[in-house]
């Protein structure tokens, strides 16, 4: 396998890189893939990726209609030395055209089927309006990810979250499983990028905002450009509501439809992703949601407590000592006697 001294090729590019051979192999390419190629072909890693499917399916007889070489021929291996791309360095491409190649560990991990899937996905699905198999990330307790997007998104999961993607040529699509997402959208005035959480539609073209889905409701809160928030459902005979949110505004959705508009900042919106949980006289039910999400049992707090303000900063990496200091703080009392739900209620004097 190719190997660059300074830079790894991780599963994932190797993964992207057999999802654009499939892409290419298409006879749907438009415009918008051919920016989008050139945009991912234009990282170092991702050329090291690309010469390597490349080179593998040539092996194997695979790219024999692959249009790429008049569609980008400044990207792909050149015949006489497979290695030579857009910006590679020459360092780059001298490691490129080196013949030391050895069996790659991604192949031994199933990558070539992994590929071969991709490839059969993509081709299969053209008559469907070029749709991928859904992806799916999910994080586990305490766990929180950066997903990298192949159109330059990028998210980040929450803990205990969720995320199923498909993108096809007309739009890209996400749907919020559970949990919480911060989403930084790439600008595609031609496919708009929509995420469905619970009983919420979100529709943006390139912004940043924070999803949070949770039992009752779905809260959208937006730091830079403008989301379209709407319901998923309404009643017989009416519109769906909606409502155009800027930087710094949120709005939460629920069977009951949309709550009105209000004031948030960034640091509310994503303080999870530095790894606190703040709270600024929040009702303890909501702030006990939040914390559930880090918790290994979870906690629900009584009807005579339920409402009491939580104000505070804490770190998620401790939930136990954070559930610890609220109910101190609030002169709460824990009962543990079911070992699956802990409950908050008023002390014993």
């Amino acid at each position: 396998m190719m190997t660059n001294p300074k830079q790894a090729i991780s599963e994932e590019s190797l993964d992207q890189a057999c999802a654009w051979v499939a892409r290419l192999r298409s006879d749907s390419i438009t415009s918008s893939d051919r920016h989008q190629f050139k945009k991912w072909i234009s990282q170092e890693e991702n050329q090291l990726a690309f010469a390597e499917i490349t080179e593998l399916w040539g092996d194997l007889g695979a790219l024999s209609h692959l249009p790429v070489d008049t569609l980008f021929p400044e990207s792909i291996p050149s015949p006489q030395n497979k290695a030579a791309s857009c910006s590679a360095s020459s360092e780059t491409q001298k490691q490129l055209s080196s013949k030391q190649w050895t069996l790659p560990q991604w192949l031994m991990g199933g990558g070539l089927a992994t590929c071969g899937a991709i490839v059969a996905l993509w081709v299969g699905y053209q008559g469907m309006g070029g749709e991928l198999k859904a992806q799916i990330y999910a994080t586990e307790r305490g766990q929180i990810q950066t997903i990298n997007l192949s159109d330059g998104s990028e998210v980040k999961l929450n803990s205990n979250s969720e995320l199923r993607v498909i993108y096809n040529r007309n739009e890209r699509r996400t749907e919020l499983v559970r949990g919480e997402a911060f989403f930084e959208v790439a600008k595609q005035t031609s496919r708009p990028f929509t995420v469905t959480a619970g009983s919420a539609n979100i529709r943006v073209l390139g912004t940043e905002f924070n999803v949070e889905l949770n039992p009752q409701s779905t809260r959208v809160s937006v730091t830079e450009g403008t989301v379209s928030v709407s319901e998923t459902d309404s009643a017989p005979g009416l519109e769906p509501e909606s409502v155009q949110l800027v930087k710094n505004e949120k709005v939460s959705v629920s069977e009951r439809g949309l709550s009105p508009i209000g004031q948030t900042s960034p640091e509310e919106a994503t303080d999870w992703t530095k790894g606190l949980l703040v709270f600024e006289k929040t009702p303890l039910k909501d702030a006990l949601t939040e914390l559930n999400r880090y918790l290994a049992v979870p906690v629900a707090a009584s009807p005579q407590v339920e409402d009491k303000l939580v104000s505070g900063t804490f770190e998620i990496s401790d939930p136990d000592s954070t559930l610890k200091a609220i109910a101190t703080a609030l002169d709460l009392h824990e009962d543990h006697s079911n070992s699956n739900l802990t409950i908050l209620s008023p002390a014993h004097n």
